[in-house]
């Protein structure tokens, strides 16, 4: 196991969405975080990033947001996040408030927790770690097209082939890797667009799980807790048995 030589400042962001439907994904970030030597604060009074807001051009409330989340993280080393959607939002659009040293400094200090692990701590063991079950990997359309740097290559664009989630697993004893046929594809999620566009989205999510069926996944591997969580609506409508974890449990240990 590689470590930094001084134990990084961390301030955790739990995505509100996280917080309020899945807080074991929170849980286990902590307690990952913990294991590899961080020093980790929660800020209390975080709430939502302003990123649906944002979205929908409600640039007054998403101010608001974006406000109150510079209030909470400002000053730390890092601020990490088990989301690439989120972390994107904050990197890329913290732009409905007034850009001062905080606010870029909020901006340049957010990672989300693969590329934590993968660029900044650079730790490629985990110990306490197994998983024996065949699995498929889900990235999200934000973590490919979106984030700088991306999580992982595109199948559309021709360059070396990698992916920073695949290589923080290649050492969790256990995993058979099922390939998708359409890996890269969206999902149809993508926030607003799934109530906005909820037929598109639906038929979307079906080819998808389709997809990880055909192929035999136990479970499927995403560090985008939003896509799963729909892509899992679409498989249990469909009356399919494939699970679908965040890779902050299976790395922090998790065995189902």
């Amino acid at each position: 196991m590689t470590m930094t030589p001084i134990a990084p400042r961390v301030a955790l962001f739990i995505p509100c969405f996280i917080d309020a439907s899945f807080p074991e994904i929170g849980v286990a970030t902590l307690q990952l975080l913990e294991r590899l030597g961080c020093i980790v604060e929660y800020p209390f009074n975080q709430t939502c990033c302003g990123q649906p807001l944002a979205n929908e051009g409600d640039q007054k409330n998403a101010a608001a947001c974006e406000a109150l989340f510079v209030q909470n993280f400002a000053g730390y080393d890092y601020i990490v996040g088990p989301s690439a959607s989120c972390i994107h939002h904050i990197r890329q659009h913290l732009d409905a408030i007034e850009q001062t040293t905080e606010v870029t400094q909020v901006r340049t200090h957010a990672y989300e927790l693969v590329e934590f692990l993968h660029d900044i701590l650079q730790i490629r063991d985990f110990p306490w770690a197994s998983f024996p079950h065949k699995v498929a990997l889900h990235n999200s359309c934000t973590s490919l097209r979106s984030l700088q740097p991306p999580l992982a290559s595109m199948s559309e664009i021709r360059g070396p082939a990698f992916s920073k989630p695949k290589k923080l697993l290649a050492n969790v004893p256990g995993i058979e890797w099922v390939e998708l046929e359409r890996a890269d594809e969206c999902c149809g999620f993508g926030g607003l667009f799934s109530v906005f566009e909820e037929g598109v989205s639906a038929k979307m999510g079906y080819d998808k799980v389709d997809d990880q069926r055909r192929a035999g996944a136990e479970y499927i591997v995403s560090a985008d807790m939003s896509c799963l969580m729909h892509q899992k609506g679409c498989a249990q409508r469909l009356g399919y048995g494939q699970k679908y974890i965040h890779i902050a449990q299976i790395l922090n240990g998790d065995t189902a």
